[in-house]
């Protein structure tokens, strides 16, 4: 059982301030990656909360791998996420406010598996033809607006 889910049977469904990571992985024709989530059907991209000891790479890296069955190799640094549009209420009503780091990969190996716990399919998409149920929160907004940026320049 992981560090949050050890923190919810004490604590309940009540904010927590969440520390975790994800990746942006970018193919050679310049998509993003995204799962289709189990738990409210949107498209999002790999990522999760940090376990005790972990660093925010380290984090990031075993996300992936989980997630997707890729091995990221260069991460860069991409921005932060944190404040009050960085709340989110799951769907089985828990509630955090994310503190993390959000990095870009484009050097990644491995063959491309689907977790099925935690999503329903994965697949690359062009920037400017997400899905349409990408998840709405402010700040997911705010960093696909970003990523469009860095993959302009």
């Amino acid at each position: 059982m992981g560090y949050i889910l050890e923190l919810r049977k004490a604590l309940g469904n009540r904010p927590l301030i969440m520390a975790g990571a994800g990746v942006i992985l970018i193919n050679e024709k310049k998509e993003i990656l995204l799962g289709r989530r189990t738990d409210n059907g949107w498209w999002d991209y790999p990522a999760g909360s940090m376990e005790l000891g972990e660093s925010f790479e380290e984090c990031a890296r075993r996300e992936v791998l989980e997630e997707t069955g890729l091995l990221c190799g260069k991460l860069e640094y991409f921005m932060e996420l944190s404040g009050k549009d960085s709340f989110y209420e799951y769907p089985n009503g828990d509630q955090v406010y994310l503190a993390g780091i959000l990095y870009i990969c484009r050097n990644f190996s491995g063959e491309m598996k689907v977790q099925k716990e935690e999503a329903f399919e994965q697949k690359f998409f062009p920037i400017d033809k997400l899905p349409k149920n990408t998840v709405p929160e402010k700040i997911k907004v705010r960093i696909f607006e970003e990523v469009k940026k860095y993959l302009k320049s």
